[in-house]
Formats: C-alpha cells, sequence, structure tokens
C-alpha cells in the first residue's frame, strides 16, 4: 500500500526561467548535511554552500554539548545564580524547549543533560565505550530529587537565561531540527525559493523541483520491522522528523534501553512505540515534538498531539510487526 501526504495549501509559483539544479553537501553536528535546490540565474552555488555551513558552524559553537568551547558547555558550567544573555539562536531554541517543556508537563526536558550523560548518551561516558554500566538507581533517585530546583529561568524581555545551579542543558532533540530551518532560513534571505534542505535526516522544503514537481520524500520506517506499506509526503512548505527507539540502545539484562529517555522517571522509555513521525511548518517544532510524543507514548502522546493539531505517525510493536496510528491533522493530507 503506498500513501500520499499533501499539504493543505500549495503555492503554484515556478522557478524563476534559467534556473538549474543545484546539489551541494557537507558535515556538521557529528552528521551530514544536504541542500537540493534551484539556482536562480547569476546566484553561485559555492557562495551558498559556504553560507549554509557557515550557519550550521554558529550553532554548533553556540549549542554544541560535545564542544566545551560552546555557549551551551559554557553555561552548563556556570555558576548558581548567574545569568547569561543569550544570541538570536541560543534564545529561539532555549525559548521553544522550555514551551514545550511546559506543555508536555515535563515529558520534553531540555535540561536533563545530566539524565542523558548517566544513561551513556552523552559526550562521555558512552554507553558503547569499554567500562560503561547503567545508572544505579540511587543516581537516578539523585538526578529527580535535584530536576525542579535545577530548572532553567528564561527572562523573555531581557533575552538572557539563569543557571540556578547544576543545570545541564542538552539540545540534541531540537538543535538540529532548528539548524535545518537555519539553512532553509539562508537560502530564501539570498532569494533561493525552491529547495530541500536536510541535516541528520530531517528535512525541510519549498516551492517545487524543474519538473513542477514538490519535493518527495519518504517517511522513515522502522528498520527491524515488517514495512508496512510506503508513505511518501510533498516537502512544500513542510518540515519532517521522526524519533524512532532503534536509533540508539543497549542491552540491559533482558531489556533494550532505548535512547529516549523519560526525564519524569529518570529511566528510558518503557513501552511499545517504535518511532513517531512529526510533518510541521518548522523542523525545529518537528524535532522536539517527535521526542516529546515519544516520551509521552502511544496513548498519552497521541492525545497530546490530537489537542494541539499536530500531524503525527505513531508506529507500535505488535508482536513481529508494527501498528500504525495516525492523528486527524496527518489523515487531512492523505491521498
Amino acid at each position: 500500500m503506498r500513501t500520499i501526504l499533501v499539504p493543505l495549501n500549495v503555492d503554484a509559483a515556478m522557478p524563476p526561467g534559467g534556473s538549474t539544479l543545484f546539489n551541494t553537501a557537507g558535515t556538521s553536528m557529528g552528521t551530514t548535511w544536504s541542500a537540493r535546490l534551484m539556482l536562480p540565474p547569476g546566484a553561485d552555488g559555492a557562495v551558498l554552500t559556504a553560507a549554509l555551513q557557515g550557519e550550521l558552524d554558529e550553532i554548533v559553537a553556540q549549542m554544541s554539548h560535545w564542544d566545551e568551547d560552546s555557549l551551551l558547555s559554557y553555561y552548563n558550567r556556570a555558576p548558581a545564580g548567574s545569568w547569561h544573555a543569550l544570541p538570536p539562536q541560543f534564545f529561539a531554541v532555549a525559548e521553544y524547549a522550555l514551551q514545550v517543556a511546559g506543555d508536555s508537563s515535563g515529558a520534553y526536558d531540555p535540561a536533563a543533560g545530566a539524565l542523558v550523560d548517566l544513561w551513556g548518551f552523552g559526550a562521555h561516558g558512552r554507553y558503547d565505550q569499554p567500562g560503561f554500566q547503567a545508572p544505579q538507581a540511587g543516581l537516578v533517585d539523585k538526578f529527580l530529587s535535584h530536576r525542579v530546583e535545577r530548572q532553567p529561568v528564561l527572562d523573555h524581555a531581557g533575552r538572557r537565561l539563569l543557571q540556578p545551579g547544576g543545570a545541564i542543558l542538552d539540545f540534541s532533540s531540537v538543535a538540529k531540527g532548528y539548524a535545518v530551518d537555519r539553512m532553509a532560513a539562508c537560502l530564501e534571505d539570498r532569494s533561493v525559493r525552491h529547495f530541500v534542505v536536510e541535516a541528520g535526516g530531517e528535512l525541510r522544503g519549498a516551492g517545487v523541483k524543474p519538473d513542477g514537481q514538490p519535493w518527495w520524500v519518504e517517511v522513515e520506517g522502522v528498520p527491524d520491522c515488517e514495512a508496512i506499506g510506503q508513505t511518501i509526503v510533498a516537502l512544500h512548505g513542510l518540515a519532517i522528523a521522526t524519533s524512532g527507539d532503534y536509533r540508539r540502545s543497549f542491552q540491559y539484562g533482558m531489556r533494550r534501553m532505548a535512547h529516549t529517555l523519560d526525564p519524569r522517571s529518570g529511566y528510558p522509555v518503557d513501552h511499545d512505540l517504535a518511532s513517531v513521525t512529526v510533518l510541521a511548518s518548522t523542523c525545529m517544532a518537528a524535532d522536539a515534538l517527535s521526542t516529546a510524543l515519544t516520551v509521552l507514548g502511544p496513548d498519552d502522546g497521541l492525545a497530546f498531539a490530537e489537542q494541539r493539531g499536530i500531524a503525527a505517525r505513531f508506529l507500535v510493536r505488535a508482536g513481529a510487526g508494527l501498528k500504525e496510528t495516525t492523528t486527524g491533522a496527518w489523515r487531512l493530507m492523505m491521498q
């Protein structure tokens, strides 16, 4: 079975006459990025490539939890009670991430970096390195006991962030999506309106290809399960991101520990939800919401998404196969 998703609003504008298809790519944030675009007459592809790489380099400099010299790492080491002025990129990500944290009652938490490190999914002491051991219950309990007091406070008017003491930010579930949005903005600022940009498998598209067709992409499936049918989406003014339990995990006794952690319990999620895909107008939203819905699980996550009009697809493990559930907003785009 093949399902096609098309956005409800379509702009019929074609690329300027004389435009040519241009492909470019690079590396950033520990992964690869790419862009396919209709290059207007007179535009320089090499200049665009350098501009895209520059946008990504700036995000790494601000928000990398791997780089000890990043603004995020500096904030994480800062003393209690210190306020930190934020550049526009960092502020936008922090503001949205904290909004999703509040909306989800803490199921999504950008300040759960200490928990991420405990479970070996951070920059150091990783689960796939020799000698790693899953944290003992006492360490998890210690994180939970300090969680409320270690929540950052955002001063919206002053565009600054309070370090309450011990807050460890981790933007890995939102910064990559934001990076894709910055790539899109970079192209649009240079009068490129027809493109699809991607970083680490998260995508955003606008306009059309040379033949007038939208940028079609296949929605990610679950590698270790039999496919339930092909779903393709027209990335025309849309972004897409998927969170899946198959990306990173390790065996803990008889249980597979997925990299998605529930900050409310302190442990990896423990349900049969294999993946969540979200379609949204921005990739930052798709990125963060796919993670939040994964933590919430197949029932609470579906209810959360329906209440907010989120276009989401849930794939739930059912024996050796999968069961698909979609929200009303997702079904509205189906053909």
